[in-house]
């Protein structure tokens, strides 16, 4: 068979060359994807971003174990094209699907490495590079992801072939989108990056660019939109105090949700306002007056009505002047409540110890504070700190409700204050892990502070510094999600990114030296380590093949890996993208 070849045009869409192996039996022995598939994946299977709709980012595999991990090895690795590397493959019947920079996406056998088909996007010149692509999400037949020219684009998984693609915004006024979308009861929903307030000739929108959406994947077919920056008349838009809706930017969800199927909601977190410092956007009469101002729905959880885009509850976490983003995944658990008030700083009098609830949990901002919330209600449970920080002082163990100390608010030019952690984050985006083995999430974590000083037109932030007291940047914190108890913590001297836990009782993750490891999930030793081509810029995921279970990472550098580098003691290798892949020696 002749390779094909494709042009659309009318579209922004080139296809390569295909070579013949695109219609090989992999191809065309791959089954649909269900919606009780992704709901409940096939062990071997990795069909979503942290595998689960719950984001809990845990392999059921257990052919690799604390007893013979030291015996992987790396079985095939392949180059990926150059730019910022921050993806998750999709495995599926066999079929390993590759998000590279640069909206280029291919499939492979998920055995080998062996080319079956690439796509690869035609942007217009004036969309940035920088923004990464983390995820993609697979639905029937269909490969779905947010292109960086503002479309919802899918793709036919058996050919690469455009399926359909949706315009989100105008190529005018920006909203760019890291997160791909979840795939929940036939819908599509993601979020967005949103844009910025204007900068020199940088084209981006206002509130209106702020926004979550679900579409139909049959069609592409937008089904509701939920705006994360209220303005006009809407619900929230009361919260800014008067702001003239054209100085509200940048409230975007620039993480992949969530989603409880017997609640039938979706769990978003948000970003910071842009400006930073709420100082800017009106006069009030005193920083108590300030400070009450709530900004929805800047970082906050939200909870959505998967079917109609309804907001059912939300708790904000912090009114923020800093970039202390709150958009990490939530992680979704069923567990009983104990918390020990020896560890955990903030616990709700209403709890009842032992009481078994859905909660939704984990680390959801740079602040490094792990909250534990009722996924029904979004009640307040429980919150502790991890690293050190002093943006909180206190927070309202009834409400939730954060309390800044009013020292630390911006108030007038030319204030200065130490802030920690520094907008780099106490965490960063790189996923934590649940392990219902220990009942922990495992989380990544930083040890940083930063210097704000207040200028005529935002906050400037110097790069990141050392938090008092320690040695080591990188950090990995295990912290029970029934007492909040922190199991054990392991410092390293590089930064630890993006984590895995699986039934083997093992914890993979990579670091910015190039090291990929596996640590027991019991304690953080170290069971195994390799070199890798480039620091490990991806999210490890988990897959099996004809009986053989794989690990695989894609490796290379990402966006804001500069200030964790120069913390670092060692030059750090970047570039050098690719997706490696280990197994156990075949007997």
């Amino acid at each position: 068979m002749k390779a094909l070849s494709a042009l659309l045009i009318g579209t922004s869409l080139v296809l390569t060359a295909l070579p013949a192996l695109a219609q090989s039996d992999l191809l065309e022995n791959m089954s649909p994807v269900t919606d009780e598939m992704i709901q409940n994946p096939d062990p071997g299977s990795w069909l979503s971003y942290r595998r689960t709709l719950d984001n809990q980012g845990f392999s059921p595999l257990d052919q690799i174990t604390k007893e013979n991990v030291g015996d992987l090895q790396v079985v095939w690795s392949r180059g990926m094209t150059e730019g910022y590397q921050e993806g998750t493959p999709l495995v599926h019947d066999g079929v390993m699907f590759v998000p590279h920079p640069r909206d280029i996406i291919q499939a492979l056998d998920a055995t080998n490495g062996d080319l079956l088909w690439e796509y690869k996007r035609e942007l217009p010149d004036n969309v940035p590079m920088i923004v990464a692509t983390r995820n993609m999400a697979i639905w029937d037949n269909l490969i779905v992801f947010s292109s960086k020219d503002n479309y919802l684009v899918a793709l036919d998984a058996k050919t690469g072939q455009l399926a359909w693609e949706t315009q989100l915004r105008d190529q005018d006024s920006w909203a760019w989108s890291t997160p791909g979308p979840i795939i929940v009861n036939g819908k599509a929903i993601s979020g967005r990056s949103c844009a910025q307030q204007p900068s020199g000739d940088t084209p981006v929108g206002g509130p209106e660019t702020c926004f979550l959406t679900a579409h139909d994947m049959k069609t592409g077919e937008e089904m509701w939109r939920f705006h994360t920056l209220p303005h006009g008349d809407m619900a929230g838009s009361e919260t800014w105090n008067g702001v003239d809706d054209s100085l509200r930017h940048h409230v975007g969800s620039w993480i992949s949700p969530a989603y409880d199927p017997e609640l039938n909601l979706v769990y978003f977190g948000t970003s910071v306002t842009s400006p930073y410092s709420k100082f800017y956007f009106a006069n009030f009469d005193s920083v108590e007056d300030l400070d009450a101002q709530e900004f929805l729905y800047q970082t906050s959880t939200l909870a959505i009505d998967a079917d109609t885009g309804e907001l059912k509850w939300y708790q904000q976490h912090l009114r923020d002047h800093w970039d202390l983003d709150h958009p990490f995944e939530r992680v979704l658990v069923n567990t009983a409540i104990a918390p020990n008030a020896d560890e955990v700083r903030w616990i709700n009098p209403n709890v009842t110890p032992g009481e078994e609830r859905r909660v939704v949990t984990g680390i959801p901002g740079k602040t490094g504070i792990f909250y534990s919330m009722d996924a029904a209600t979004g009640e307040f449970l429980w919150a502790r700190e991890t690293v050190y920080q002093n943006v909180i002082s206190d927070i309202d163990t009834a409400t939730g409700r954060a309390s800044i100390p009013l020292d630390m608010i911006p108030t007038e030019i030319g204030q200065s204050m130490l802030v920690c952690p520094s907008a780099s984050g106490g965490r960063r985006w790189f996923t934590s892990t649940y392990s219902p083995l220990t009942n922990a999430i495992y989380t990544p974590l930083s040890n940083n502070c930063m210097q704000s000083v207040t200028l005529p037109n935002d906050i400037r932030l110097s790069p990141p510094v050392m938090a008092p007291g320690a040695t080591n940047i990188g950090t990995i914190s295990a912290i029970s999600v029934e007492t909040g108890e922190e199991l054990w913590s392991l410092d390293q001297e590089d930064f630890t990114t993006s984590l895995l836990s699986t039934q083997g009782g093992l914890l993979f993750g990579g670091d910015t030296n190039r090291r990929f490891r596996a640590f027991d999930q019991d304690n953080g030793d170290v069971l195994f380590e390799a070199i890798v081509p480039s620091s490990v810029g991806g999210v490890p995921i988990s897959y099996e093949v004809d009986g053989r279970q794989y690990i695989a990472v894609q490796v290379g550098s990402w966006l804001d890996i500069a200030p964790f580098v120069a913390l670092t003691p060692r030059e750090v290798v970047t570039g050098g993208n690719a997706v490696v892949v280990f197994a156990l020696p075949q007997k």
